[in-house]
């Protein structure tokens, strides 16, 4: 079996002090171009939102884009490559799409002091051999080719990090040949703050804490930056500090969370876990931290691509169904369960429960109910209520209840 995938290699950069200057001028023409329309979109849909057409596309942008170039205020856009202005326009009416149809937060406005990136389509070309990346109107720049890519080139994105770095990252159209997996074995997987992850035979991840054992470094540091006069090169110099230590963080953690989720994928034939509301849980100051820092739904994230490529299901049971609460042997359910108990005792069984174990069991069972609903509607959040309907309670004991965690 083949199956068409897309997957993104990423190099490193080293342009000299001209083109740096040449890529600073084109993540510049592009943030202005994205900042540009995304005002005219807003301005277009205030004024005509009792007409029959509320917004502008992405054709109305482009033809907009245009006659823009054409002013003597704005020739200045012409410097740059048109493709990457023209795929800022796609990328602001994905965001967009995003926002009407997918429940995804309102697009911002681009700063100019966050990471900046621009993407080239077309007309671009990787020498291997002199290790060189050559892109419209620009020089050819230094690559480090640390791994050979593969498959058919689509695009390539050059990126600048808050830490004055740049990478490129070219994406890849791959037919990968899946085949089937020959085990079947299958896990629940209970997410935590005290445990990264338990899974249901009863392996226990302690989390890393990438960003608690730099902190004190980062505060350090931080209040060195706090004491340094603005616009000056020392601050600049500091500044830099701080955003070194924060990529290394976020690669650190990068790092973990790849290989922690290729590694369940490589050894499971069906995966289960809990679809939990990040963003609410991060309303809560007291957690909000270490939630962050535990970044779960990038693993999550990652988990699910990795078993579409790999041919493994993966399914999210329903928030609300309450996995902590409720004893996998007998299916009696604690209501007076609170977050600070680590192991209860069942008044039906009289069994000694611990908190995640039995999370991850309970996640497991309903999660294998999942893959034989009516429909087949595997691989989908399944409420408890609906499996309810499919199954009968005498499978699982009592019945499950809708609210609760």
């Amino acid at each position: 079996m083949n199956k068409v995938i897309n997957k993104a290699f990423r190099y490193r950069l080293y342009p000299n002090i001209v083109q740096e200057r040449v890529l600073a001028s084109f993540f510049g023409q592009v943030r202005f171009v994205y900042n540009y329309f995304l005002r005219k979109r807003i301005d277009y849909y205030i004024a005509n939102k009792t007409q029959k057409k509320k917004g502008l596309n992405y054709h109305d942008t482009a033809k907009m884009l245009t006659l823009l170039k054409k002013q003597n205020d704005f020739s200045w856009l012409q410097e740059s490559n048109s493709q990457a202005l023209q795929q800022s326009l796609r990328n602001l009416d994905t965001a967009y799409f995003n926002f009407f149809k997918q429940g995804c937060r309102f697009p911002n406005f681009k700063k100019k002091h966050n990471k900046q990136s621009f993407c080239v389509p077309q007309h671009f070309y990787i020498d291997t051999k002199k290790k060189l990346l050559h892109i419209p109107k620009l020089a050819p720049i230094k690559i480090v080719l640390h791994r050979q890519f593969e498959g058919i080139v689509k695009s390539v994105t050059i990126s600048k990090t808050c830490s004055d770095r740049y990478f490129a990252s070219v994406l890849c159209e791959i037919t990968k040949k899946i085949a089937k997996k020959k085990t079947g074995k299958e896990i629940g997987i209970d997410l935590g703050l005290k445990s990264f992850i338990v899974t249901s035979n009863k392996e226990r991840i302690d989390p890393p804490k990438f960003l608690h054992k730099s902190e004190k470094k980062l505060c350090r540091l931080q209040q060195l930056l706090s004491r340094k006069k603005k616009g000056s090169k020392n601050r600049n110099k500091a500044r830099i500090k701080i955003a070194r230590i924060h990529e290394h963080i976020s690669n650190q953690r990068k790092d973990f969370l790849h290989k922690l989720s290729s590694r369940l994928v490589s050894e499971n034939q069906a995966i289960f876990a809990e679809d939990l509301h990040v963003k609410g849980i991060l309303t809560n100051h007291h957690l909000a931290k270490s939630v962050s820092d535990a970044s779960w739904s990038e693993f999550i994230r990652q988990i699910k691509y990795k078993s579409e490529w790999n041919n493994v299901v993966f399914t999210q049971v329903d928030r609300f169904f309450p996995s902590s609460k409720r004893c996998n042997s007998c299916g009696w359910i604690n209501e007076s369960l609170t977050l600070a108990d680590r192991d209860w005792t069942c008044q039906s069984c009289k069994k000694l429960v611990d908190r995640d174990f039995n999370s991850a069991q309970n996640i497991l069972q309903f999660g294998k109910l999942s893959l034989n609903t009516v429909g087949g509607e595997s691989a989908k959040h399944i409420r408890p209520g609906r499996l309810r309907v499919v199954k009968r309670v005498a499978e699982l004991g009592s019945p499950p209840r809708l609210r609760g965690g």
